[in-house]
């Protein structure tokens, strides 16, 4: 099975501004939707009923790493089946329906996920929730939550899923 990226973007940019009803919706909603944007794409979800193992979404529950940007992004850095991603070193690497994990406050906690939906030049723009944004620079240097201690993980989503 192929990640299907265009589809991934294309739920991006449908639902970036408002709350899809078929899913949760959550206070802090970033990874709720990048994972709704994942799965749009086709990624298999895997793991259910262990919160604490696996991706996955079913029974009016969920994974950690489907709602937690923390445990997405140790997922998408550990995970062997499934939903897979190779970390990469610069945001140029990207491409659309690649996903970010920002550490804000560069403390080891990470509390912001987004996903790659266009390009500036080699520049990627996101889409994310919580603070609803299409197409915004990735750095998110123009928010209140960035600082100059802010880190990133770049994931390039594996295309071939298995």
């Amino acid at each position: 099975m192929m990640y299907n990226r265009e589809a991934a973007v294309r739920y991006a940019n449908t639902w970036w501004d408002s709350r899809n009803p078929a899913f949760p919706a959550f206070d802090v909603d970033c990874t709720n939707f990048i994972s709704q944007c994942l799965l749009a794409g086709g990624a298999p979800m895997h793991g259910y009923p262990n919160r604490v193992n696996g991706w996955w979404l079913q029974g009016g529950t969920w994974s950690f790493s489907w709602s937690v940007a923390h445990s997405l992004r140790w997922y998408l850095a550990t995970s062997k089946k499934g939903l897979t991603a190779t970390q990469v070193s610069t945001a140029q690497e990207l491409g659309l329906g690649d996903v970010i994990a920002y550490d804000f406050e560069g403390d080891g906690r990470f509390d912001h996920s987004t996903i790659v939906t266009a390009k500036d030049g080699s520049e990627p723009l996101v889409n994310a929730h919580t603070f609803n944004a299409q197409h915004r620079h990735w750095a998110y240097k123009d928010s209140y939550m960035f600082s100059p201690n802010a880190k990133y993980v770049f994931f390039k989503i594996n295309d071939q899923f298995s």
